[in-house]
């Protein structure tokens, strides 16, 4: 394994001033830093993003600063509420404005939900999936005030789930990135072959 920190983009895809997701991605951000990671959050509350437009978004003030935080990433921890069964405007907005930037990459999910969240995760693993990124086999979804309340986590069982999440975030992301900069520095055939003079 290289000696090199794993670097995490954590992303809290909720606008809402009390949010739940916000309360969530924090935790999981606070337990990887504490086990080594090198841990960037990106909170569209803080920082907004303006929407997508794909003549435009590239040339934007701050875009270039935030492509370069998404290059960076080793990881990234994608955070949002269920809306309608779909993932939040912010979070779709952040996901459209990259893709190359994603390839060979760890993703990992977590969705506030009263509907337990699989539809919002299968969007998300389709996301990675169509940008040639790598997910977690799992996502972890929770309540507003039954798993998490006042900004707090209140249920055992996901405190345990998310440890485990930044348990396989260090593992399977450092592994994931050991090969992905093998690959990208290499000759051998691949899927990342196509960025390598992109990214090298």
């Amino acid at each position: 394994m290289s000696d090199e920190p794993l670097h995490v983009l954590a992303v809290v895809g909720s606008l809402n001033r009390e949010s739940v997701t916000r309360a969530v991605v924090h935790h999981v951000a606070d337990g990887l830093r504490a086990s080594g990671c090198v841990v960037d959050v990106l909170d569209f509350k803080k920082e907004p993003l303006a929407l997508y437009d794909p003549d435009t978004a590239h040339d934007l003030p701050g875009y270039a600063q935030l492509k370069t935080r998404v290059e960076r990433a080793d990881v990234v921890v994608l955070g949002t509420p269920d809306y309608h069964g779909s993932v939040s405007g912010a979070m779709k907005n952040f996901l459209d404005h990259f893709w190359r930037e994603f390839a060979g990459k760890l993703f990992a999910t977590i969705v506030a939900s009263h509907e337990k969240g699989l539809t919002v995760t299968d969007q998300l693993r389709t996301v990675a999936r169509q940008c040639y990124a790598w997910t977690l086999p799992y996502g972890v979804s929770f309540t507003e005030e039954i798993d998490v309340k006042e900004g707090q986590i209140i249920n055992d069982v996901l405190r345990d789930r998310l440890e485990m999440m930044i348990r396989d975030i260090r593992v399977y992301g450092g592994v994931l990135s050991q090969q992905r900069r093998a690959d990208l520095a290499g000759k051998d055939p691949g899927f990342l072959e196509r960025h390598r003079e992109s990214e090298t």
